[in-house]
């Protein structure tokens, strides 16, 4: 795609949506194609995920690309020989099928393809094709919609049961594998708390539930107890918060996690050669094929040794009751 259309003293969005909008018109981009993601759009024109969104919510306005869940934006199914007018805002008896759980289930699409800092109340309407003030007659803030996302992030995936297995180690791998896949599906929710100030929603309540239940009944003081529930929940989150910034900063250098360690490899030799660090040296003159950050494979590897070394104290206390 040219990035050469549109004036030089445009704005950087209208310039933007100016490329994107020949593209369409010479046939570059057919109905149906997928437009760049505000992501890919901030790292080949080197501007921000708020000015990439406003490039986007410019063409969905103008009628020349549309959202679909699960697949992100592409060009709508008619284009416009030239740039349309902007939609007039919907009369209010024209939007009987925008609900709370249609607003949130399309913040969570947009969150998911773009990242959170992608998301604004403005930007979901555009995606709805309603009027701005329309969705503040559900949610009355972007901070409460954020609130409303995690909930149902959180409780699109729940296998516990009533007859929950008695071992609690397989209980709490279980609850731990079942988070993980959650926060994989939607890396932005590890974003949204820390543990001094952690999410207070109903469905991640649920997870926090199941992993008390489990070690609950083994003779261990209130605590001791919920020490280790926040010891397994940090280790999930922990390794979780990685994903959203990873791709952030994908978005933001145009390089992948590879191409970004490989451009760094001077500065990795400098210090190996320093002699300042001899055991990062061996180690790392050690690897075959380099160091392949796996963080799945890290998560398994983080859970089990974290369980091993709980198991004595989970079931040592329940011996001497």
């Amino acid at each position: 795609m040219t990035k050469t259309t549109g004036t030089v003293g445009d704005p950087p969005y209208l310039r933007i949506v100016a490329a994107i909008r020949r593209s369409i018109a010479d046939g570059e981009l057919a109905p149906g194609d997928r437009v760049p993601s505000t992501r890919q759009i901030a790292a080949d024109w080197g501007v921000a995920l708020a000015t990439a969104t406003k490039a986007l919510t410019t063409l969905r306005l103008e009628g020349l690309v549309e959202a679909r869940p699960r697949i992100g934006t592409v060009v709508a199914g008619t284009t416009p020989a030239a740039p349309a007018r902007r939609r007039p805002s919907p009369a209010p008896d024209s939007e009987p099928e925008l609900s709370l759980d249609r607003i949130v289930r399309t913040a969570i699409d947009m969150a998911d393809a773009e990242g959170l800092a992608a998301l604004s109340m403005r930007g979901v309407a555009a995606r709805l094709g309603v009027a701005p003030m329309s969705t503040y007659r559900y949610v009355p803030s972007k901070e409460d919609l954020v609130l409303h996302m995690a909930d149902a992030a959180f409780g699109e995936e729940s296998p516990y049961r009533s007859d929950a297995p008695a071992d609690w180690r397989t209980r709490i791998e279980s609850g731990a594998r079942t988070l993980w896949g959650l926060y994989r599906g939607h890396p932005w929710l590890a974003q949204l708390s820390s543990l001094t100030r952690p999410l207070l929603v109903p469905n991640l309540m649920v997870h926090g539930e199941w992993v008390l239940g489990a070690l609950d009944g083994h003779g261990l003081d209130p605590t001791t107890l919920f020490d280790i529930h926040v010891l397994i929940y940090s280790h999930v989150q922990g390794l979780a918060v990685h994903l959203e910034m990873e791709a952030h900063a994908e978005a933001v250098t145009g390089q992948s996690e590879d191409q970004w360690m490989d451009s760094r490899a001077p500065e990795i030799q400098e210090l190996v050669e320093s002699g300042r660090f001899p055991t990062f040296a061996k180690v790392v003159g050690g690897f075959e094929n380099g160091y392949d950050l796996r963080l799945d494979a890290l998560f398994e590897f983080g859970l089990k040794a974290l369980l091993d070394g709980l198991t004595p104290v989970i079931e040592g206390r329940e011996s001497a009751a």
